[in-house]
């Protein structure tokens, strides 16, 4: 104590009552300040995906839609977007914040505006590989994570160039060769038919 008042020789050690009240008020008033103005409000956070099932054929485009609604305005910086697929194969990540993280890959990346909510996942020229479930997991500011209830996405494997008209197509061309050999061989036998018939008719067929 006498170290502190040799530093500060005007610090009055012995405090009155009426003084310490003061003092007290006073610390209260400043601390109660801070206190309302850090309290952070809760962030409130939905995040929907739709459809529940999505099919496409192979060479297709398909938006896997996803929108996030929030009564708060989150800063778009601060905003993190990631979608991730699963399948038999397991967990392959697609997009962390907010970008496409598959190597030598353009065919997948987000699209929508993120001040409107929307975090939708573009997929171009889809194969049979892009099949697997789908699933849309927004970060807050606060650390919060919410993910969508998933889109499982099933993909058709296409016939051929022309599609299902490439094996009509083919069919025809069966059942066509088909007709034609036979009416070939209707060709072929039909001179012995005629002279089996004439020696049936003179009775002398051998």
């Amino acid at each position: 104590s006498t170290l502190l008042f040799f530093l500060f020789p005007d610090t009055d050690v012995g405090v009155s009552g009426g003084s310490a009240s003061k003092e007290n008020a006073a610390v209260t008033h400043i601390t109660a300040q801070p206190s309302l103005l850090t309290t952070p409000e809760p962030w409130h956070l939905l995040v929907t995906q739709t459809p529940a099932k999505e099919k496409a054929k192979e060479g297709e485009t398909v938006v896997l839609n996803c929108h996030f609604n929030s009564p708060r305005r989150p800063s778009l910086t601060d905003l993190m977007v990631k979608w991730y697929k699963e399948d038999e194969k397991g967990q392959m990540d697609l997009l962390e914040n907010n970008v496409t993280v598959l190597p030598n890959n353009s065919r997948v990346f987000m699209s929508g505006d993120l001040s409107q909510g929307d975090v939708s996942l573009v997929i171009l020229n889809v194969t049979t590989s892009d099949h697997g479930i789908y699933f849309c997991e927004v970060t807050l500011p606060d650390g919060k994570v919410e993910t969508g209830d998933g889109t499982k996405l099933r993909i058709r494997r296409a016939l051929g160039l022309f599609g299902i008209e490439e094996s009509i197509g083919t069919i025809l061309g069966v059942v066509a060769a088909g007709i034609g050999g036979i009416v070939v061989l209707i060709i072929v036998l039909t001179p012995q038919l005629r002279r089996c018939v004439l020696c049936m008719r003179q009775g002398s067929c051998q």
